[in-house]
């Protein structure tokens, strides 16, 4: 954290009720979860089996996506919203190991997360990590708080993968985004994930059909309408795609499978 005051005491943690950082916790093959959570995660493995491939891809994307950024980009400062909890190759770790002076601040609103994040998303000496507690719901308050670490005057990359799912209505998740990378200098970037109904349609809609009726709905879009989350911005190559197919590590074997998640990353020009 990026100040010595003591935390605030952490909030309540409902173990009665799915939290969706925490059933893909589950699917990463992690530990931190819940028994609510594992019995969602089964239920949509159950109807689509694809979705721990999902999952793993997502992460790996991650990580290609934050070496380009704090590589070839050049930026410094990340805006991770949407953080889930910590596991291998977090965005501070990738960032920082291209470039230790790296800041980054992320934002989740599971009290889970929070407890990990304070113990566990710390920073090198050189760059900076601190954690807001706030909904994606709620950017105002978001851009404000990451202020105190954030230059904003400066470029930023805005990470939003796998977050914008979790509201439903399509005119309010696009207001969001826009409000969020209104607020970015030019030269930043946004990367952004979410899950898709294109390539698998019939067990994408029974998956969400599955998460919806047990606590966790996740509205999954089409390529166009995610595609539409960076109007506007200058879509880097290979642009909107399937999280497997954007700049891939090579392999004997080829171009992986489509998987059922698309992302891209854009810069504001």
């Amino acid at each position: 954290m990026t100040n010595d005051t003591p935390p605030p005491p952490s909030p309540k943690i409902d173990t009665t009720t799915p939290h969706s950082a925490r059933v893909w916790n589950y699917w990463l093959g992690g530990k931190d979860n819940y028994e609510i959570d594992r019995q969602v995660g089964d239920q949509v493995r159950q109807v689509y089996p694809g979705i721990v491939d999902v999952a793993r891809h997502s992460r790996a994307f991650l990580g290609r996506a934050v070496r380009y950024l704090a590589g070839e980009a050049g930026i410094t400062q990340f805006l991770d919203i949407g953080t889930g909890l910590p596991t291998a190759d977090n965005t501070h770790e990738v960032a920082q190991h291209v470039n230790p002076a790296c800041r980054i601040v992320y934002v989740d609103n599971d009290p889970l997360v929070l407890v990990h994040a304070r113990a566990l998303l710390t920073s090198t000496p050189q760059g900076a990590c601190d954690y807001i507690d706030a909904d994606v719901r709620d950017p105002g308050r978001i851009l404000a708080q990451a202020a105190a670490t954030l230059d904003f005057t400066r470029p930023v990359a805005l990470m939003m993968l796998g977050i914008l799912g979790n509201v439903w209505d399509d005119q309010e998740a696009a207001m969001i985004c826009d409000h969020l990378v209104a607020a970015l200098p030019p030269g930043s970037y946004l990367a952004l994930e979410d899950g898709t109904n294109a390539v698998d349609p019939e067990a994408a809609a029974q998956a969400e059909k599955t998460r919806a009726e047990a606590g966790d709905p996740y509205k999954l879009r089409t390529p166009d309408q995610i595609a539409a989350f960076f109007h506007g911005l200058h879509l880097i190559d290979p642009g909107v795609v399937s999280v497997s197919r954007w700049r891939p590590e090579t392999t004997p074997w080829g171009e992986p499978e489509e998987v059922t998640a698309y992302c891209g990353v854009a810069e504001k020009i």
